[in-house]
């Protein structure tokens, strides 16, 4: 048996809602580059609007209304966040630098070891 949410994201009026989305969108990169003549600024104005309309109505579909939902959980959840002071990040870089030096010159020593050792073994 669906849910009703299954049943509503399959409805009619949303298959619309994503029709004329699409609609919209394709107009505005139909007419960008049919009117390519044109002066940029009107050429730039007509697309934002044209996408600013399609993403008006892709954002009234069941789909588009669910992202809203999560753009506003993940702002929520973005608050939430402890940001590391100026002196945490310079001391966090701080160690990262110095480990990666380290690594640098154990692998360098390593390498010159070993071919060495190769050195000597082939002659």
């Amino acid at each position: 048996m669906m849910s009703t949410e299954s049943n509503a994201r399959k409805s009619p009026l949303d298959v619309a809602k994503w029709l004329l989305a699409i609609a919209l969108f394709a107009a505005a990169v139909v007419g960008n580059y049919l009117y390519s003549d044109a002066v940029f600024l009107y050429r730039l104005l007509a697309v934002l609007a044209l996408s600013l309309m399609s993403f008006g109505v892709a954002l009234t579909t069941v789909k588009g209304r669910s992202f809203l939902v999560l753009l506003k959980e993940a702002n929520i959840e973005r608050r939430k966040v402890i940001w590391p002071t100026r002196q945490e990040t310079t001391q966090t870089t701080m160690i990262v630098v110095a480990v990666v030096i380290f690594m640098a010159l154990v692998l360098w020593g390593l390498d010159s070891l070993l071919g060495w050792i190769v050195s000597l073994l082939i002659g």
